[in-house]
């Protein structure tokens, strides 16, 4: 049976764990063995994003450490995959011998499969996250892996591909201009009439659920690979 490593990311491990146990689910489901590597830490992002260049290389070499050894790393993050696969070569000179893949992107290009067996009933819209969408160039396959999702309707925003306002370091630093992007897709998701809006990225995620509750809108947010691992 072919196995795969899963990199969990900071958020996932810290706030939202069952998304990770969503993610191990489905990679179960369609075959595969999980390894968790119990050393893992952070891709080193925060760090980089804030200039912080040598602390970064050394959470990224210590990620090579720990992943070096897998032939696959499955990330439930746009932004984190992103941040390895192409940032880590220019913090650090050391190769990364696993083929590191986000979630929806493993499923589509490597595992080749679209039906997971998931079953979801309503309405969702899907965000699109930034790092995802512009540096990953990953749009269609997550619409995709929802249009075979039984009982579920996708509604898509009109604004879908436009930033939440979270950008890590950014929603601190410039606290004001993050809320009024939040609001902004906050009224986006509300004409859709979806009850759920759906991401590849927790981060996002965590943006829009406090945006929605301020704004006192009814809609739930989910991660993709909740979707997807629902019966």
């Amino acid at each position: 049976m072919a196995r795969v490593a899963i990199f969990v990311t900071c958020l996932v491990d810290q706030l939202f764990p069952q998304v990770g146990l969503a993610m191990a689910e489905v990679l179960q489901r369609i075959g595969y063995t999980i390894d968790f590597p119990e050393a893992q830490t952070c891709c080193g992002q925060p760090a980089f994003n804030s200039g912080f260049r040598e602390e970064a290389a050394e959470v990224a070499r210590h990620f090579c450490r720990v992943f070096g050894e897998s032939e696959y790393v499955v990330v439930p993050s746009g932004s984190c995959t992103s941040m390895i696969t192409h940032h880590f070569s220019e913090v650090m000179d050391e190769k990364l011998r696993p083929k590191v893949y986000e979630f929806s992107e493993f499923l589509l290009d490597v595992a080749k499969v679209e039906e997971v067996g998931a079953k979801w009933d309503g309405a969702v819209t899907y965000h699109d996250s930034c790092h995802a969408l512009r540096e990953l160039h990953i749009k269609q396959g997550p619409r995709r892996l929802l249009s075979r999702v039984k009982g579920l309707e996708l509604r898509e925003m009109d604004i879908a591909e436009e930033c939440c306002g979270f950008g890590g370091t950014f929603a601190i630093k410039f606290e004001h201009v993050s809320k009024a992007m939040a609001a902004t897709k906050v009224e986006a998701i509300r004409r859709t009439g979806a009850a759920t809006v759906v991401s590849i990225d927790s981060s996002c995620l965590m943006q829009l659920s406090t945006a929605l509750q301020l704004e006192k809108v009814p809609v739930a947010t989910r991660h993709l690979a909740e979707i997807l691992a629902s019966r």
